[in-house]
């Protein structure tokens, strides 16, 4: 029989996952290319043939998602995998539907195909929408587990934007590990409160191989997740984040309603500033979608490293890049503290925008007077030094995981914008890890006297 040809749709993470667990060394299929969106400056590239197998021994192409259409008929494509997350429903048909027309089969692979199973336990942090919450939701578990006498080591949800062979399987443990890996500003972001804590986190492109290293090591994994996809990883504990400032986006986007429907937790955050009638919208439609969820209201308190900067001065709001642009967020914990703290004027950045920052502005056109703290390559992160120091502010508040400060000198004040998770109803996460943990261990003692 002959072998079906394959492009996947991605955009550097789940669609290299998705390969390598379906599709590599699966005699049924051959990979034709890969197509990328989202992330700027990841196309024209091969997936290299050190991760692709002795199938592809040239490895496979990575084209623009604008040629999908041509693809497929240059190709003579039998199917294509759509194999990225934080987009609408109508946004995958009418992907859909371009590859209908084109005359190849559209699929969508689920959890039991990709999902790896671990020897030690998972807890899982995913969400509906890129910005709920999940970093300070992971935090908040790691500090639990390490309360508790474990280790825990958190593997994150891909970030592979540079040289694909060197970045199967990466451990970062250190600030030097940030630095080796030559990461980005939206990996730093991500790894450094789990470093600044002493916790070690995995992260590359091959989580088979990633995962034997990470058990290795760890007590109980952390799937710390990305946008708002599935686990790679088949978790014990599955808890999912909404957002009552997006409400109606739990059961809108994909895959962040499967996820939803898949939650053994569901965390609504930012009940302090939603309003309630947005609160009681979301809790009904996780009430529809997913009954038997445990729910916990929480919320994430701002907190600034010194309030006395921001009163009465002009301040410029830089913010988390992923959670303005394809989150849809139209501004970030910046813009809140600078008004909660009597901000004189937050100054709209945009007429000082250079490079590939302006080409940001133009695409989402939902974003206000602040700046994504965008930085995918040096080129963008210099782009981005040279508008901060255009800008004319008193001070800036940083608005990002991370303190920019570390990656990027400028003259002007800066201060530092904080928020952790605060559970506000019980059962809390420790109740429910420690009942999981006691099952999972329950378990275990069970299969080995048997």
């Amino acid at each position: 029989m002959d072998k079906k040809r394959v492009i996947i749709m991605g955009a550097a993470g789940r669609d290299f996952h998705n390969f390598n667990v379906y599709y590599r060394n699966n005699p049924a299929y051959e990979v034709r290319a890969f197509t990328a969106t989202q992330i700027p400056d990841i196309h024209d590239r091969r997936y290299p043939p050190v991760l692709s197998g002795p199938d592809y021994p040239g490895g496979i192409p990575i084209y623009l998602e604008e040629k999908l259409t041509e693809l497929i008929k240059k190709e003579k494509i039998d199917e294509v995998v759509f194999s990225y997350s934080d987009v609408s429903h109508e946004y995958v048909m009418h992907k859909a539907s371009e590859v209908l027309a084109a005359g190849a089969d559209f699929r969508l692979l689920g959890y039991n195909n990709t999902a790896i199973k671990a020897n030690v336990p998972v807890i899982s942090v995913c969400a509906v929408r890129t910005g709920v919450g999940k970093s300070q939701t992971t935090r908040r578990i790691s500090e639990i587990l390490a309360n508790a006498g474990l280790r825990p080591v958190a593997v994150r949800h891909p970030m592979p934007y540079g040289d694909l062979s060197k970045q199967v399987c990466q451990r970062f443990a250190s600030t030097d590990d940030l630095v080796r890996y030559n990461c980005t500003i939206e990996e730093v972001e991500e790894y450094f409160p789990h470093i600044e804590r002493g916790n070690v986190v995995y992260a590359g492109v091959d989580y088979e191989a990633i995962l034997k290293e990470a058990e290795k090591e760890a007590d109980v994994i952390i799937w710390d997740g990305g946008n708002n996809d599935l686990p790679f990883y088949r978790s014990d504990f599955h808890i999912v984040l909404v957002d009552p400032l997006r409400p109606g986006h739990e059961i809108c986007y994909h895959p962040g309603e499967a996820n939803l429907r898949m939650a053994d937790c569901v965390i609504i955050n930012k009940i302090d500033s939603a309003t309630p009638d947005n609160i009681e919208i979301v809790k009904g439609n996780v009430r529809a979608c997913n009954p038997g969820a445990v729910v916990i209201e929480a919320a994430s308190p701002i907190t600034v490293s010194d309030p006395g900067l921001i009163s009465g001065k002009r301040v410029l709001a830089v913010e988390d890049g992923p959670t303005l642009t394809h989150g849809g967020m139209p501004y970030g914990a910046g813009v809140i503290a600078s008004k909660n703290w009597g901000a004189k004027e937050i100054i709209d950045p945009r007429p000082y925008a250079v490079g590939s920052l302006r080409e940001v502005y133009k695409k989402f056109k939902h974003l206000g007077p602040l700046l994504p703290a965008m930085g995918y390559s040096d080129r963008q992160v210099a782009e981005l030094k040279e508008t901060i120091d255009s800008v004319p502010c008193d001070v800036v508040v940083i608005g990002t995981p991370i303190d920019l400060r570390k990656l990027i000198n400028f003259d002007r004040p800066a201060v530092r914008v904080g928020y952790e998770l605060e559970e506000r109803t019980h059962p809390n996460l420790e109740d429910c890890l420690v009942r999981v943990l006691k099952e999972k261990t329950a378990r275990h003692a069970d299969t080995t006297s048997n």
